[in-house]
């Protein structure tokens, strides 16, 4: 019997033996840990990858250009559009198709949240845009103003009634997937929209500050492609195991190299620097500000005597853009990473496939949110004037006074002008 036994252990063991010979992945996955730092250099597929995503692009690039000669509303546009595709990709991500057929409706209580946040994000940001436009409908102006002025009031009715709607549609055995879904919709809300309505204030401050921050965050991703895929030998973090130390390094190099001389060149055209007061798509001309008037700095002992640049034009705008460089290359990839990580939490490889090569639209724009309110606070806080301007008050007029109430102030100006005038004489 006890020889029985030992046989049928020696047996079992050599099937487990045999078993685990049969396991390709784990030989695969121990060559990987061992390999790792020359994979990164000699994988197969890597070409047609690259293929794929430089053709992705290329596309991108061409309809992003045509978008920004075509002006500032059709750029809102496109945010528009990005955040509604991000939504989708995210909303779907806790998606139970046997939950939500028990609940008929659910999924459209998700958009209207998202719409009701759209309305009161750019309500916000655009009310002065908004008010310059109607101006001259003296209906369509009362009827803006109106909107305008209760705008608040309008969105918190119409969150409420969403949360009306969510509670009367609570059903006795999806109770934790509704609570969850509710709290992952207002998780996206702020995620995207808290975000990316500092792009819009960026835009309509000047494109300027809106595409600077953008391209460099296109640069440094080409970038760390391009170093990583032809010199990336030593892994950078855990979370993104294709990202290397030479990728990192080499593209923030250009990155803040890129931010200096794209400054000068952006800051040169009026139509990149001027704000936009309202919500036309006419040509902008207007005085480009000391920071986009160009300053001369000589070279003086610096360079050798036949040298043939004695000196230098640069714009005072072109320091800042290293302080925007330095961001874009060293913090803006850590939202990479936190998308990596979220990635990963869930155990999804892209947020989705609507860009080839790239994944999904939410893939390309972790870095990008993370710039943008970056660009809007330094602006706010280092370029933009902080003393009250004409603008600045006319908007809280427009907002907050009736039409009367505007006429009646137009003739209490007017009177003390006169007097000053007066006094004057």
């Amino acid at each position: 019997m006890e020889r029985d036994t030992s046989s049928s252990d020696v047996s079992a063991s050599h099937v487990g033996r045999a078993r685990q010979r049969r396991r390709p992945t784990e030989a695969t996955a121990d060559g990987n840990r061992t390999n790792g730092p020359a994979l990164l250099v000699n994988d197969q597929n890597k070409y047609k990858s690259m293929l794929i995503r430089t053709y992705s692009t290329v596309w991108m690039i061409g309809g992003f250009v045509l978008i920004v000669y075509m002006g500032h509303l059709y750029i809102w546009a496109m945010v528009v559009v990005i955040q509604i595709f991000m939504a989708k990709e995210l909303f779907n991500l806790l998606r139970k198709s046997s939950e939500e057929k028990q609940l008929p409706g659910f999924r459209l209580l998700n958009w209207h949240f998202f719409f009701t946040a759209m309305l009161f994000t750019y309500g916000r940001f655009l009310s002065r845009q908004l008010v310059n436009t109607v101006t001259s409908d003296h209906l369509l102006y009362k009827v803006v103003s109106g909107l305008i002025k209760y705008q608040m009031f309008i969105c918190y009715f119409l969150y409420i009634a969403g949360f009306v709607w969510f509670i009367l549609t609570l059903k006795k055995k999806t109770y934790k997937y509704q609570f969850k879904q509710y709290a992952w919709t207002h998780m996206i809300l702020l995620t995207v929209f808290a975000q990316s309505s500092f792009t819009v204030a960026n835009i309509f401050e000047g494109m300027f500050w809106f595409l600077l921050p953008a391209s460099l965050i296109v640069i440094n991703d080409i970038a760390a492609y391009l170093f990583g895929f032809f010199l990336g030998r030593t892994p950078l973090i855990k979370l993104s195991p294709k990202k290397t130390w030479e990728g990192f390094i080499g593209a923030s190099v250009t990155t803040i190299i890129s931010a200096f001389v794209l400054a000068n060149v952006m800051g040169r055209f009026q139509w990149l620097t001027c704000p936009r007061k309202d919500l036309s798509t006419g040509w902008l001309r207007c005085d480009p500000g000391p920071m986009f008037k160009p300053e001369h700095y000589s070279l003086g002992e610096w360079v050798p005597k036949g040298f043939p640049w004695k000196e230098v034009v640069l714009l005072p705008v072109q320091w800042h853009a290293l302080a925007l460089g330095l961001f874009a290359s060293i913090i803006a990839p850590f939202g990479g990473f936190f998308a990596s990580g979220f990635k990963r939490a869930f155990k999804i490889k892209d947020f989705g496939d609507s860009i080839p090569g790239h994944g999904g639209i939410t893939d390309r724009m972790d870095c990008q949110m993370v710039m943008a309110v970056f660009a809007y606070i330094y602006h706010q806080s280092f370029i933009s004037p902080q003393n009250y301007s004409v603008e600045l008050i006319l908007e809280q007029i427009l907002r907050n006074l009736t039409f009367e109430e505007q006429k009646f102030l137009y003739q209490q100006l007017g009177e003390i002008y006169r007097e000053r005038q007066l006094m004057q004489s």
